[in-house]
């Protein structure tokens, strides 16, 4: 069997796996990371790497790091959550295994999951935003991921949104990723624990009385409950994301807008409100296709399937 190993760098874990040419995952390990170690995370990588290598014949290795990748998939140019800066990760890898290794934003990997495998394989122009930590966006038009000139198009989360608005981890203020992600919905969740506010007295309680202790998944359990408050909050995250999206269509028109990231897991507890806004503010609506906002089928392996998927193209 022939295979592909991907890869998926997060910022305190690597996934790795066994991918055949339908997307079928048919091995799988992982690696603990520190991410302020990145000779540590090469090592993790190729360690990973020779465990999987006799469950196939493996012909390449994907590699999926969140980051700015170089336009020839090697280099790390920048990973805010990484301590890489214009780190050749893939000559890194390739010195210590004897296939081609390919470097690919992690977001633009999973958005080629989706696409392949997952939401988006009945299109050919898709949309993915990954709403986690942060905002994370990938775009696959005429069946080819958008990649840009220097390799780091499809930053939707660091579009601004709000000038003057909150400040950004990139150092901008404003930006989408303030208003439509995890961080977002966790920083509105505390703000109001800490207010005294008697709505956000079930959430404060799920926390053991400390506001800092209130994570996404909280929310969103206590959502599913029924807790008025995470409801609202929930709601209020999917309007912003809903706008975010309106605006992004009218640039790219795709036929479908998937959903993915830790905080989808809300369903539509989340992805109601979005696809209200969404129709509410897309320019030239009733008077134009509208592309579905649906949720991602691939959940946490998109990248890794998605990375090995390209490294198999490439």
């Amino acid at each position: 069997m022939t295979a592909t190993i991907g890869v998926d760098i997060g910022g305190t874990k690597i996934a790795l796996g066994v991918v055949t040419g339908d997307g079928t995952i048919v091995a799988r390990t992982r690696r603990e990371t520190e991410p302020t170690r990145p000779d540590e995370i090469v090592e993790a990588v190729v360690d990973g790497i020779r465990e999987l290598r006799p469950a196939a014949e493996v012909s390449a290795v994907g590699v999926a790091a969140a980051g700015y990748i170089d336009a020839g998939r090697s280099t790390v140019m920048f990973a805010p959550n990484l301590a890489w800066r214009d780190n050749p990760i893939k000559a890194q890898v390739e010195a210590h295994v004897d296939v081609p290794v390919v470097i690919e934003n992690d977001a633009n990997a999973a958005a080629w999951g989706e696409f392949q495998f997952g939401a988006g394989r009945e299109h050919d122009d898709m949309l993915l935003l990954t709403v986690g930590t942060g905002l994370g966006g990938g775009i696959v038009i005429n069946r080819r991921l958008v990649r840009g000139a220097h390799g780091v198009a499809a930053e939707l989360g660091h579009v601004r949104a709000v000038p003057d608005g909150h400040r950004c981890g990139c150092g901008n203020r404003g930006c989408w990723e303030q208003y439509a992600s995890g961080s977002a919905l966790v920083r509105e969740a505390r703000e109001q624990a800490e207010s005294g506010s008697a709505l956000a007295s079930g959430l404060l309680e799920r926390a053991g009385g400390k506001a800092k202790r209130i994570t996404g998944p909280l929310v969103t359990a206590a959502a599913r409950e029924g807790d008025q408050m995470a409801v609202e909050l929930l709601a209020g995250l999917g309007r912003q994301l809903g706008t975010a999206v309106a605006s992004f269509v009218a640039l790219l028109d795709p036929g479908v807008v998937v959903i993915g990231g830790g905080v989808s897991d809300a369903g539509d507890l989340l992805l109601g409100p979005a696809r209200e806004a969404y129709e509410h503010e897309l320019t030239g609506r009733g008077f134009r296709p509208a592309a579905a906002i649906v949720r991602a089928e691939l959940g946490n392996d998109a990248g890794l399937v998605g990375a090995a998927d390209l490294a198999l193209a490439d």
